[in-house]
């Protein structure tokens, strides 16, 4: 199975728990918290990750690096966007110097 079959999974079970009882489910309860609450989830687990990362804690990093991809899932999800949307936008930007790219927005 692939990276990408495994993000597609994740955020095909994110779909499905968007309407669930917020009680029985952490991702409705994330998501009917709003968007500021979604991102502000993301935002924090991403630190934890940076944290993890400056410290040398690998077993800290793949933890952290797990709840930020599936935070950012959720963010997709919240924002409209599938997988799909972002997987063209990598393809788009292959092969395309990173200093190049950056001077094109």
């Amino acid at each position: 199975m692939t990276s990408s079959e495994i993000l597609d999974r994740l955020f095909a079970a994110i779909e499905l728990r968007r309407g669930a009882d917020p009680t029985s489910s952490y991702t409705a309860k994330l998501l009917s918290e709003g968007r500021a609450r979604v991102a502000r989830k993301f935002g924090e687990e991403a630190i934890e990750a940076v944290i993890a990362a400056t410290e040398g804690d690998k077993a800290a990093l793949t933890a952290e690096s797990a709840d930020v991809l599936y935070h950012l899932l959720v963010a997709w999800a919240d924002a409209g966007l599938v997988p799909a949307d972002i997987w063209a936008e990598l393809e788009r930007r292959e092969g395309v110097s990173g200093i190049d790219e950056k001077n094109s927005r």
